[in-house]
């Protein structure tokens, strides 16, 4: 949802991703299909945060959170109940955002704009690589 260096492969596979779905609901909606996407924010224990959460951060990462915490794969099952239950029939087109209110804020994890300007100064804080 917002700029994030040296995310420019995922931003742009989201935003197909985004777009696909948003196309899908206006063309088989009439059919009665439903199309949404689920936009996870920072989940603990997956891949994506593992790769690049700075080291010794995410306890900061968490206080980032209006809701205080990073998410975990449990959140994103639920959202998924929930879109394919009756309580969503009317929903369709929808990214369903699942972050903790973390869309709201503009602040990045990575010390910017050390990142961009000098890779390599900031190369060791990143458990994976840039």
């Amino acid at each position: 949802m917002i700029g994030q260096p040296y995310q420019a492969h995922v931003s742009s596979a989201k935003a197909g991703v985004d777009a696909l779905s948003r196309v899908i609901a206006a063309e088989e909606g009439p059919w009665g299909v439903r199309s949404n996407v689920i936009a996870p924010g920072p989940i603990g224990g997956t891949e994506g945060m593992d790769r690049l959460t700075v080291s010794g951060t995410e306890r900061s990462l968490e206080s980032l959170v209006p809701l205080g915490r990073q998410g975990v794969v449990q959140d994103i099952a639920n959202a998924t109940i929930f879109l394919f239950s009756d309580a969503a029939s009317l929903i369709t087109g929808e990214a369903l955002v699942v972050d903790g209110g973390l869309q709201h804020l503009s602040s990045t994890a990575f010390p910017y704009p050390d990142a961009v300007l000098d890779p390599e100064s900031v190369q060791k804080m990143f458990k994976g690589k840039l």
